[in-house]
């Protein structure tokens, strides 16, 4: 089944929407910076495909068919992304509309052959878990780190992409995947947090650093 771009970006939005509850009309048109009435005739006709599950006024979920859709899509851009850092040096607060281009690419062949080439990586720059080529996702247990407590021993695994400012933050403090932190103190004023990195020096957060950064244990 041949799917137009807009159809794959709805389907890959309402997955990931879905991931923290149920998804609603307004929730979706807000995501994709439409109208209401715009969305629904697109789950109309994602629905005719048997792509999505759609009853007026009770959301929407994707069905085994569209749920595929949105994991290949997905595999796609994070392999896209690997490619664009680690190959051909571009930083990652660029990378990710890009990929938003080349998610589209037709060819099940050259996504196979790019994974491939990159030595099939489990995650993207930003840490999120790539799917394999049967729709799997590896095992990616995480928390932010707003979630966590003073004391806690902890390792970053994986950055919200959402915004290429955040990510320009966090190369001007240069704080990396993989890097081992612990929680010195937490402010219940601001919920800011002060952690101690690998090299002893301090550092403070704010909760909106920390709740878009996530963690898991040493």
């Amino acid at each position: 089944m041949e799917l137009s771009v807009a159809e794959e970006n709805y389907i890959k939005a309402i997955y990931s929407l879905s991931q923290s509850g149920k998804v609603s009309t307004n929730d979706l048109a807000q995501a994709m910076q439409t109208k209401a009435s715009s969305a629904t005739d697109m789950l109309k006709r994602l629905g005719e495909k048997a792509l999505v599950n759609y009853v007026k006024y009770q959301g929407v979920s994707l069905s085994d068919a569209g749920n595929r859709v949105a994991l290949k899509t997905i595999r796609k851009h994070r392999l896209w992304e690997v490619f664009l850092v680690n190959k051909l040096q571009f930083g990652w607060d660029e990378v990710h509309e890009i990929a938003e281009e080349l998610e589209h690419v037709r060819s099940a062949k050259l996504t196979e052959k790019l994974a491939e080439f990159l030595g099939d990586p489990r995650f993207d720059p930003h840490g999120d878990p790539i799917p394999n080529s049967a729709g799997e996702l590896p095992k990616h247990s995480v928390k932010t780190l707003g979630e966590c407590k003073t004391g806690e021993q902890l390792i970053l695994q994986r950055v919200n992409d959402g915004n290429p400012e955040f990510l320009q933050y966090l190369e001007r403090i240069a704080l990396h995947l993989g890097e081992k932190l612990k929680i010195k103190s937490q402010y219940t004023f601001d919920n800011s947090v002060e952690i101690e990195r690998q090299d002893g020096s301090v550092l403070m957060l704010s909760e909106t650093v920390t709740n878009n950064l996530y963690v898991i244990e040493q």
